[in-house]
């Protein structure tokens, strides 16, 4: 009877496919389709796709077992419900001891001489939840890489106040711009030294009397001066390359020079072997064949010394390119750091006036507030961040920070406000 319904619920493959099938389970028992985390512990909700394959020695072929094979969910209870096995304990468990345990609970099952291979992949996280002071709280996807402060813009950002209270959110958001615009306003101030150094062919960047005092200051001055060895070090290959090629044409004009000194030479006294055979051709005492060979060896070597001549002046015609193409690029070295000095001064001006723009709207929201007077211009907006996690079978209530990276099933908790600094 379980013969029956095995080869029921079965389909034979032929020995090639077969293989495949063999090849691509053994590839993906174990993996998961989002993470690929191996000790990934999973979870109810988690979703999972399974596939069933069962290898037959003593036929040589694999059987499909498809109706086994599909995407299950690990239920409130946190198992998953399968065919022939029932309910299989999954919370807690990773993908490689789901396969596992598949492929050992068919083979009892159907007391299968080969146990079935299983391959388990993750295909959906369990989500995480955001509640608090969020604009749309409930249930959102996890994904990779997933932070707090990711997870609460899924969320629509924070929750937009009613009029008594829009002036902290209009604070936070001004604030958090101005952070954002002084990060990137001490990054061009490092660039535009780094520049300045550049135009200069200063060997050291100078440290910028708004970066002395920082804590990233001399990470970025840092960053800039390894740029800055990479660019002095491409340019001087490349006029290294020019001086390289005015040597060897320079040597190749010498020798060529020498071989017309040769050539010059042996045009003399094959002139004067012409001249003495003409001679002796007046007087009948010379052939005119030998006359004939005379002239030709005197105009091979003319023709010769005009090669010779070609090739010479070419020769200076291509290390007179080579020294204009070392003046554009040093021109053009110098236009490229002045435009991009300027493009960077545009850049400051631009961010100074955002951040004064940053700092008019936080006055005005505090403004706006009938308890504007508790604050001044040194009052921070405040965000406080917590998550809710099962630890040991137990939810604990854990504070974090922004970038905390979040695991599934997490629960965010998000309350904001404003406070005294």
């Amino acid at each position: 009877m379980k013969d029956f319904l095995f080869r029921r619920f079965t389909a034979r493959r032929s020995i090639t496919s077969s293989l495949a099938i063999v090849a691509g389970f053994g590839v993906l028992i174990g993996s998961a389709g989002l993470a690929g985390a191996a000790d990934y512990q999973l979870g109810t909700m988690d979703k999972l796709r399974i596939r069933v394959a069962e290898w037959q020695t003593a036929e040589g072929a694999i059987r499909d077992w498809s109706v086994v094979s599909g995407d299950y969910s690990i239920g409130p209870s946190g198992s998953l419900s399968l065919p022939f096995i029932g309910d299989l304990p999954a919370s807690g468990k990773t993908t490689d001891a789901i396969a596992q345990e598949i492929g050992t609970a068919l083979q009892k099952q159907f007391g299968l001489k080969d146990r079935p291979s299983a391959s388990v992949e993750l295909a959906e996280f369990r989500p995480v939840f955001l509640t608090g002071d969020v604009e749309k709280p409930g249930e959102y996807p996890f994904a990779p890489n997933l932070t707090v402060v990711k997870a609460v813009s899924l969320a629509g950002g924070l929750r937009r106040a009613d009029a008594g209270q829009r002036f902290a959110r209009d604070f936070i958001n001004a604030k958090g711009d101005a952070v954002v615009y002084t990060s990137e306003k001490n990054r061009l101030i490092a660039r535009r030294a780094r520049l300045q150094a550049e135009t200069q062919n200063s060997d050291a960047i100078d440290m910028p009397a708004e970066l002395k005092d920082l804590p990233e200051g001399k990470a970025l001055m840092a960053s800039e001066a390894a740029l800055k060895d990479t660019r002095k070090k491409r340019l001087t290959l490349q006029l290294q390359a020019l001086d390289d090629l005015k040597s060897l044409l320079q040597a190749e004009i010498e020798s060529l020079a020498k071989k017309t000194e040769t050539q010059t030479r042996q045009l003399e006294l094959a002139k004067e072997d012409r001249d003495k055979i003409e001679n002796l051709a007046e007087k009948g005492l010379a052939l005119s064949a030998r006359k004939l060979t005379a002239e030709q060896r005197a105009a091979d070597i003319e023709a010769t010394l005009l090669d010779i001549d070609t090739n010479s002046l070419k020769a200076k015609q291509d290390i007179s390119k080579a020294n204009q193409d070392e003046i554009t690029l040093r021109n053009d070295w110098d236009a490229k750091l002045a435009q991009e000095l300027q493009d960077t001064e545009s850049e400051l001006d631009t961010l100074n006036l955002k951040l004064s723009t940053s700092d008019a709207l936080m006055s005005e929201a505090l403004a706006q507030s009938s308890d504007a007077a508790r604050f001044d211009p040194e009052n921070a907006a405040n965000i406080n961040y917590s998550i809710v996690r099962e630890v040991d079978g137990q939810s604990k209530e854990i504070p974090v920070q922004e970038n905390m990276a979040l695991e599934p099933g997490d629960l965010i908790k998000v309350t904001a406000g404003v406070a005294m600094r």
